[in-house]
This record gives C-alpha cells, sequence and structure tokens, in this order.
C-alpha cells in the first residue's frame, strides 16, 4: 500500500510545470485581447474621469396631483438607473435628491448624447392606433391646396413601408390617388365620433374633389383644431414637438412626431391607447435565426397580453397605415410597426433595425414606465480633478502598504519572498488585464472605492502566501525536509486559504448586493481579487514552491532560503556513533 502512494506522491510533484503553463497561456490570452480589442487602460468612473450630471425635476401628471411622493421617486429612479446600465453604463450613480430631483451622473468615456436622450426620456410608455402619417413639414392648409396634402399621405404610405415587420404584408396602394383616399378614410375614421353624418357622407361622396380631412375636419371645431394642428406642425422644431402633446391624455387623440429608418421626420395621428409601458413584462433585442436581421422580441404580463391581443385584433385586417401601432415616450413616436395578425403574450419588431438601434428600443421598452414625468431641470459637466487628487493620494498609500509588505516579506522570509513577489506579479497582471477587458465588456468602470478594493486585496494575497510558508515551517520544525514538507503542508493550506477567500468573497457578494452606486465597486473588485487569489495560490505559487523546493538554495535548507533549519530551531540529530559510545560507558585509556 505504501508504494501506490509514494508514486502519486512522486507524480503530482513531478508535474508542476503543467499548472504553470495553464497561467501562463490565461495571462498571455488576456493580454492579446487587451491588444486585440485596443484598449489597454481601465475605464474611469465620473470621480476619476470626470462626467456629466444630470438634474431631472419631477411633475405631476394631469389628474395627479400627489403623484410625486417617496414611492414614485424611488420608482423612477430605479427605472432611470436600469435604463442607464442597459446602454452598458456601469458606475452610473442614480439617486435622489430632495422631494422632487433625480440626480444621474453618467461618467467619460460613453456616449454622453445618447445617454442624455436615455435619461431624459421619462414619460410613460403608451401603444397608440396609428390613424394617419405623412412628411413632418408643415404641409399647409388641405382646403387651400388639395395637391399638396394629397401627395403627403402618399410619402408617408411608402415610408410606412420601411417600417413594417416581417409578419406584416404591406396593403398600401401604389397610385397616388389611392394613397390620398385611404389616408383620407385613416383621419375620418379617427374622427367620426365628433363628425356629423353630412360631414362623413360629403365625405364619401366628393373623395377626389377635395381631400377628405379638410371635409371631415370642417364639420367639428375639435377635429378642425386637431386637422390643423396636425397639418401645421413642424417636426424639425424641437420646441414644436414638445408643445403638441401638452395636457394630453392616454385616451385622447393625438398628434405626434417620429422618424422613419432613413432618420427623416415624420408626423402621425394617434389613436387613444389602450396599452402603455406597465403592460411590457420584458423587451430584448436578438437576431431572427431565419433572417439574420436585428429584431426586437417583447413579452406582456397577463392583462396586457389581453390588452394588446385586443388592439392587434383591430389592426390586422386595417389597410397602412391604419394597421400599425405606434410606441409613444415622451410623446415622441419610438416605433410604428404594422401587425397582420393577432398577437398577445409576445411580438416581434422588426425592420431596418441596426444592434444599437434595437437595443435602444429595447431599453425604452424595458424600462419606459416611469410613474413621473421628468424634466430636464440642468446639464452640468463633472470634472476630475478632484477624483484625480484622491487617485493620486490612494495610489502613493497603495505603493508605501505594497513596499511595507516587500519589506517584511523579504527580512523575515527571505528567499520564500521570491515566491511570493512573483505571485504577486502574476496577480497584478490579471487583476490590472481583466479590469482593462471588463470595461467594453459589461461596462466595469474603476472608480475610487475600487481602488480602494484592489490595495486590501494586496493584504489578501499575502495572507494567502503566509499561510502556506508557516505550513511549511511548521513540517521543517517537525524533522522534514524541504521537499516532502512542502507536499504535506499543501492540503492543509489549501483548506484554510479557501476558508478564509470564501468568506471574503462571501463579504463581498453580499456588499455588492446590499448596496448601491460607488461601494459596489468596491465589493466588485473586492469580489473580482479574491476569487483571482485562489487562481494565483493554486496555480501559480504552490508549483513554483514545489519547483524552488528541488533547487539546492531551499532543499538544502540555506541560511537564507527562509527554510534553514537550524534558524527554524530545529536540533539536529545526534550522530549514530556518538550515540553508541554513550550507551557502552568509557572507555579505559590502557585498553585504547
Amino acid at each position: 500500500m505504501a508504494t501506490p502512494t509514494k508514486s502519486r506522491g512522486a507524480g503530482a510533484q513531478s508535474k508542476p510545470g503543467r499548472a504553470l503553463s495553464l497561467i501562463v497561456i490565461i495571462m498571455v490570452a488576456l493580454v492579446g485581447g487587451m491588444f486585440l480589442s485596443g484598449t489597454f487602460t481601465p475605464r474611469l468612473g465620473i470621480d476619476l474621469a470626470g462626467g456629466t450630471s444630470i438634474t431631472l425635476e419631477a411633475k405631476n401628471e394631469p389628474g395627479q396631483p400627489n403623484a410625486i411622493n417617496k414611492t414614485n421617486m424611488d420608482t423612477a429612479a430605479d427605472i432611470i438607473n436600469r435604463r442607464v446600465n442597459g446602454m452598458g453604463v456601469s458606475e452610473a450613480e442614480v439617486q435622489t435628491q430632495g422631494n422632487n430631483n433625480i440626480i444621474v451622473n453618467i461618467p467619460r468615456g460613453t456616449n454622453q448624447k445618447q445617454a442624455r436622450e436615455q435619461v431624459g426620456t421619462t414619460a410613460q410608455l403608451y401603444f397608440r392606433p396609428v390613424l394617419t402619417v405623412a412628411a413632418g413639414a408643415p404641409t399647409g392648409n388641405p382646403s387651400a391646396s388639395p395637391s399638396p396634402s394629397a401627395s403627403a399621405p402618399d410619402k408617408a404610405t411608402d415610408k410606412s413601408t420601411d417600417k413594417a415587420t416581417d409578419k406584416a404584408t404591406d396593403k398600401a396602394s401604389s397610385t397616388p390617388s389611392a394613397g390620398a383616399t385611404s389616408q383620407g378614410r385613416a383621419v375620418s375614421d379617427a374622427l367620426k365620433a365628433d363628425a356629423t353624418p353630412s360631414a362623413s357622407a360629403s365625405d364619401k361622396a366628393d373623395d377626389k374633389a377635395s381631400p377628405t380631412p379638410s371635409a371631415s375636419a370642417s364639420a367639428d371645431p375639435a377635429t378642425a383644431a386637431l386637422q390643423k394642428k396636425f397639418t401645421d406642425l413642424d417636426c424639425t422644431d424641437k420646441a414644436a414637438r414638445t408643445k403638441v402633446n401638452e395636457g394630453a391624455k392616454p385616451a385622447d387623440t393625438i398628434v405626434a412626431c417620429g422618424k422613419d429608418s432613413q432618420g427623416q421626420w415624420e408626423k402621425y395621428i394617434l389613436g387613444p391607447s389602450e396599452v402603455n409601458g406597465k403592460d411590457v413584462k420584458k423587451a430584448q433585442a436578438t437576431i431572427n435565426q431565419q433572417s439574420g436581421a436585428w429584431v426586437v422580441n417583447m413579452d406582456f404580463t397577463g392583462g396586457g397580453s389581453k390588452k394588446f391581443a385586443a388592439t392587434t385584433s383591430k389592426l390586422k385586417d386595417q389597410q397602412s397605415p391604419m394597421n400599425q401601432f405606434a410606441i409613444v415616450l415622451d410623446g415622441d413616436v419610438v416605433s410604428a410597426p404594422s401587425v397582420s395578425s393577432t398577437l398577445s403574450a409576445n411580438a416581434e419588431i422588426s425592420g431596418s433595425f441596426t444592434q444599437e438601434s434595437a437595443q435602444d428600443l429595447a431599453n425604452v421598452l424595458s424600462y419606459g414606465a416611469l410613474p413621473l414625468t421628468f424634466h430636464e431641470q440642468s446639464v452640468t459637466t463633472v470634472t476630475a480633478a478632484l477624483g484625480g487628487e484622491q487617485l493620486h493620494a490612494g495610489l502613493i498609500a497603495g505603493a508605501i502598504g505594497l513596499a511595507l509588505v516587500v519589506i517584511y516579506l523579504v527580512l523575515y522570509y527571505r528567499g520564500l519572498s521570491f515566491i511570493a513577489l512573483a505571485s504577486l506579479v502574476a496577480s497584478g497582471i490579471l487583476t490590472y488585464t481583466l479590469m482593462t477587458l471588463l470595461g467594453p465588456a459589461i461596462g466595469f468602470a474603476l472608480n475610487l472605492p475600487a481602488v480602494c478594493g484592489a490595495i486590501v486585496a494586496i493584504g489578501i494575497t499575502a495572507d494567502s502566501f503566509i499561510v502556506f510558508f508557516e505550513r511549511i515551517r511548521d513540517e521543517i520544525r517537525e524533522g522534514r525536509s524541504v521537499r516532502p514538507a512542502v507536499e504535506r503542508a499543501w492540503p492543509r493550506a489549501r483548506r484554510t486559504i479557501l476558508v478564509s477567500d470564501f468568506v471574503s468573497f462571501l463579504a463581498a457578494a453580499v456588499l455588492y448586493i446590499v448596496t448601491v452606486g460607488k461601494v459596489q465597486g468596491f465589493a466588485f473588485t473586492l469580489g473580482l481579487t479574491t476569487l483571482l487569489d485562489v487562481v494565483v495560490v493554486f496555480l501559480f505559487t504552490k508549483p513554483l514552491m514545489t519547483l524552488m523546493a528541488r533547487r539546492k538554495f531551499f532543499a538544502g535548507g540555506h541560511k537564507w532560503s527562509g527554510l534553514d533549519p537550524k534558524g527554524l530551531g530545529v536540533q539536529p540529530p545526534l550522530r549514530r556513533s556518538s550515540t553508541r559510545r554513550a550507551t557502552a560507558g568509557p572507555v579505559d585509556p590502557k585498553e585504547a
């Protein structure tokens, strides 16, 4: 039984090069990943790199004077935080201030314009049926100039085709007169509740003499006002887009603007909303396996599924653009896909999506249902001067701490300090490369607390080396030589190191879950470096120690090796000849 045990032990000691080769391959792969990505430094948080600070002021919705409360403000802050992080902007700080303000800090190095658009888009999300659509510029007075009003819907009909989903069929007519007629029916059907019977009759009787919108619109003041708002609206004017829907309610028919797939402005008349953002359970940008194009998949809640099924069943048999529904956020049309069949629990939106546009729409659908309306009160630029000074001071403190650790290792462990320092270098390479690659991968940004977590990790890593070295020394004190001492000490040291690192990682995980903002950076870095400590000790420190134990410097117990038996207080064994003489008693000189 003893022979197989020795064989396994010898085999375990003879192949430390495999573990060292593995960790070298890992380090080379990570460094190569840095060069391939073109990223050589970690992304910095707003406290180190500067960025943009946005102050949002909450406003009560019409008919809800008491909507601004702590619950709604906390919910809104959480949704904005998820929306910003959904873009990959990690380390963004979102917090409430006072009773009606939310502060959003976005670090430099991200798409500031895109981030501001996502953060500023804070109104309720609604799904509204499309009644008519036209080019975004003012179309003039329909009754005064019939031809332009007829041609504008025709252009809109052509553009609406670009927004059709893969499942939808294009039912718009190709002739100009047919296009004008279908758009006229769209407006008259939308407003027939307000129009008089005589107006509807004249609309059908004189479809070609004058545009139908003006015929039905002239029958009722509210209808006329809506039609005038639609024809006069200039979607290229931001102020006009903002004011056109002020005070509008979900049950109102509204006028709104949006962009087509070519980025050109369009304007819409939209019917009352029957589905809102709270009915959306989840939205995700994915690639359609059949077409290979980017699409957005939506999942609805139980109640939302019923409402969406009822809405799409009404739209599926309509002609374009009345078979479309508009996704409206903050008064703007984000997307207007068409429908060809009844949809309920889930739906797929397809069209001329890029990866970025599909992800933006998915973020809007997932995080668009804010309980309040917010207005951008102020936007300021945050400099990194103060954070840079603090980082400089923190790096100095870290360098001093590292120098003290090195001095202690050299003085106390002597030759063993070479193994400890080499392990610290390996840990540093892994930590730096991972932090650099995690920036573009998951949006990780290095802030001051994260730097503190990395400094604390130096002590955790050094502690693992000390545990292993002390176990080896204990084995030598018991009379074993260096090579057996290393192998016998490793199982005991391994258990202690794993338990210690598990406690540290558990503390980091709990801290990451229960905290927000910058403290999460500290917890994330602490957890990451704790895991790396296990990797370094198992794949680098132990194999390197096994190799060094075969060298005469360590195996012979040199006084500068740190494993000198005499220096460790081990008494040398008595010689066998001396023992025999002591047993036999004194020798007579004459006999000698």
